[in-house]
């Protein structure tokens, strides 16, 4: 990934990081950027923003996602049904016990082939392999783990994979923003820029006191101006 480069570019860098940082952190349109940013004096077309977003967002998630520390070994994985285009597709997503999203995946199939593609994922994206995995009462799951010859405790029911199964919220609400996705390569350029900020802002307010929750909120802010930062 090459460094970030706001180079030859008419709007400074701190609107540029700015009007990026309402899109993927709030259930924004680019219209609705457009707007704010109007408000605040700034004339910027939504298909500029929209540029922004496609050019420089995969590089800030990418150091978004090194500022992370390293997730529970103890993971949650769901799927989820989106129409991409007119078709039924699946959203595969895999959490942490803490809520921490570790990978998402949009795939046809939600059968043995899928299960194992995102397990494989997950595996070389995080270089360690899980102590315990809770999944629904899909099949497919179990015969991917032992195809993979993967030994963490594998715990299946209904209600113990909610932690996966609440983290599909926001994208839902993205969803209906958006008038659902058009393509499945722009869905899953999305849902992975929006997981990367989901996480660094996904700070458990109602867990915390208020003075804890503004030493969490500046140091999400903090990580935020370090991706966003010019090489």
């Amino acid at each position: 990934m090459p460094p970030l480069s706001y180079a030859r570019h008419q709007f400074p860098p701190a609107i540029i990081r700015h009007a990026i940082w309402l899109y993927l952190r709030f259930t924004l349109s680019y219209r609705d950027v457009e707007e704010l940013l109007a408000e605040r004096g700034v004339e910027v077309s939504y298909e500029t923003i929209r540029r922004w977003v496609l050019k420089f967002g995969p590089a800030i998630a990418c150091n978004l996602r090194r500022l992370r520390p390293k997730p529970s070994p103890r993971w949650h994985l769901d799927e989820m049904v989106v129409r991409i285009g007119g078709q039924l597709m699946y959203l595969c997503r895999a959490v942490d016990d803490e809520g921490q999203v570790l990978e998402v995946l949009i795939q046809r199939r939600r059968d043995k082939a899928g299960a194992r593609k995102l397990m494989r994922k997950l595996l070389k994206k995080h270089g360690f392999a899980p102590t315990q995995v809770t999944t629904d009462k899909l099949r497919s799951y179990g015969a991917a783990f032992r195809e993979l010859g993967l030994t963490a405790h594998h715990e299946q029911g209904r209600r113990t994979n909610n932690r996966a199964e609440v983290s599909h919220q926001p994208v839902r609400r993205r969803e209906r923003k958006m008038q659902r996705f058009k393509s499945s390569a722009s869905a899953q350029r999305f849902v992975s820029l929006h997981a990367a900020v989901y996480n660094t802002f996904n700070l458990q307010r109602h867990l915390v006191s208020r003075h804890t929750l503004r030493t969490f909120r500046a140091q999400a802010m903090a990580a935020w101006q370090f991706a966003t930062a010019a090489a």
